[in-house]
């Protein structure tokens, strides 16, 4: 009974790992489009837009960064 039992646990594994895997890599996709949606729509704005809200071009990266961190995190 214990080996049926090892060998039903080590079945399982993989198919966990491979979810997981699967998970992450969908997670990460999904990260990054919302980043690079958020890069493409600062980008858009001209230097005027910008500097009405605060910003300078060169932060665009780094603000889309973590928009993407503060939406996944929800």
């Amino acid at each position: 009974m214990a080996v049926a039992s090892t060998q039903t646990a080590l079945k399982g594994t993989p198919a966990n790992g491979i979810s997981t895997l699967v998970e992450t890599v969908k997670t990460r996709v999904a990260r990054y489009r919302l980043y690079r949606q958020t890069v493409n729509e600062l980008s858009g704005l001209s230097d005027r837009e910008l500097a009405d809200l605060g910003l300078h071009r060169s932060m665009i990266r780094r603000l889309a960064q973590q928009a993407t961190e503060e939406q996944i995190a929800r």
